[in-house]
């Protein structure tokens, strides 16, 4: 089955000057979950609102579920759902009103049905006859998600869904992005809750600079690129560390209470079986120890420090 979205050698210069994406190549497969990561300015909105019609490229070419987005627009517009980042909406209309009608921007029939699953997927059915002045931030922000699924897309593009959103509302809402996956829609999202893209996410890309510097499988990201640590509490605190220990990878914390030992979890050899000689030799004497593996933003730290 061919991807959702193809992306080729999509670049954007704007008049300023300003490179914000050069030559992107990217394919988004059908019903996965697709995180992409970056710090500011890195592209990342530029790339989704290419893809979404709203800013032009200068060169290369979007295709959404078959349709070309400069080609066949209105196609590859209906295939789409956009939830920005800005709290746009008309506040003197009802929450019923205001999605009922951005269905009806895509010329689909009326279906209050859907609708109304809508609005109760996102707790809004009690708000309903509600003008959106009178809603809270959080809940302004659930009815920009009720008007992105109005038409049923296949593509939902979550930009910092996130942002400034109540924790209630962000359960809510990873509910909902599961639910949308398990019905075959594929969902892009940016996100500075990194923690969120390491659960959610079924394949991540980094952008730094405007250029797609990884993209790869969570797991087999976190597999390639994580590190394990080995810390050892130590029965008597050490001021330093004996010539005799490796010189890698170790270094004393917590005062001299703690021994801890980088490595790499792929490794043939780890070396743990060597250290353990080598601190029984030197008569050092341990009381726990603990293994952690590096996160997936400890991994994306390093990666965008290393292409800098």
């Amino acid at each position: 089955m061919p991807p959702i979205i193809t992306i080729a050698n999509l670049s954007k210069t704007y008049a300023s000057g300003l490179s914000a994406l050069k030559a992107v190549d990217l394919t988004i497969e059908r019903g996965e979950i697709f995180a992409l990561l970056g710090p500011n300015g890195a592209g990342k909105s530029t790339l989704i609102n290419i893809v979404c019609g709203i800013v032009t490229p200068s060169t290369g070419t979007v295709t959404v579920d078959g349709h070309d987005i400069a080609a066949d627009y209105r196609g590859a517009r209906r295939a789409i759902g956009l939830v920005p980042q800005e709290l746009t909406t008309d506040a003197f209309e009802s929450v019923w009103n205001t999605v009922s009608f951005t269905r009806g921007l895509f010329g689909l029939r009326k279906d209050p049905g859907h609708i109304e699953r809508v609005l109760r997927d996102l707790s809004l059915w009690e708000k309903r006859d509600a003008r959106l002045m009178t809603l809270s931030g959080g809940m302004k922000r659930r009815v920009l998600i009720a008007k992105a699924l109005s038409h049923e897309p296949k593509v939902l593009f979550l930009d910092e869904p996130s942002a400034g959103v109540d924790v209630e509302l962000r359960q809510d809402m990873w509910r909902l992005v599961r639910r949308l996956r398990d019905q075959g829609v594929t969902v892009i999202l940016t996100t500075h809750y990194i923690e969120e893209a390491e659960e959610m996410a079924d394949r991540i890309g980094v952008i730094r600079g405007g250029a797609i510097i990884l993209v790869e499988d969570k797991a087999e990201l976190m597999r390639k690129l994580g590190r394990k640590q080995l810390t050892l509490q130590l029965q008597a605190p050490l001021a330093a560390l004996p010539p005799s220990l490796p010189d890698r990878g170790l270094e004393l914390a917590a005062g001299g209470r703690e021994l801890v030992y980088t490595y790499d979890a792929k490794a043939e050899h780890t070396g743990i079986t060597g250290l353990l000689a080598a601190l029984a030799a030197a008569g050092i004497g341990f009381t726990d120890l603990r293994t952690d593996q590096s996160s997936l933003e400890d991994i994306f730290v390093d990666l965008v420090r290393e292409r800098a």
